[in-house]
């Protein structure tokens, strides 16, 4: 089960995020560990396979948006620096960027 303990020592601003969910630690919880499921981290990395980056500008918004609302900073960094790039249609290798947030989201999955 995800606590807000051991959300801190991954790297999550909870004292921020707390705030957000006015004090409510167990809707935080709840919110974070509905976030690990969201469909976006594979459409993005489709979309990022096959250089479709209207569709991984999309994933990676919307990836953003839930990420940063819930601080969770370490899976957020990668998706945001993403993010930046994909708007502008910019063609680089993406593999490291997805790597890390690929990383980033097994380790906040073994805090589940």
């Amino acid at each position: 089960m995800i606590t807000v303990e051991a959300l801190k020592e991954y790297g999550a601003d909870t004292e921020e995020a707390l705030v957000r969910c006015m004090g409510n630690a167990e809707l935080y919880t709840m919110l974070v560990g509905e976030s690990l499921k969201d469909v976006n981290y594979e459409k993005l990395k489709k979309a990022i396979e096959t250089k479709d980056y209207d569709e991984a500008f999309s994933a990676a918004h919307a990836l953003k948006g839930v990420l940063t609302n819930l601080s969770l900073t370490p899976l957020a960094e990668p998706v945001t620096e993403i993010v930046d790039s994909v708007r502008t249609h910019e063609d680089r290798d993406y593999s490291g960027l997805v790597a890390k947030m690929e990383e980033e989201l097994t380790r906040l999955k073994a805090l589940a």
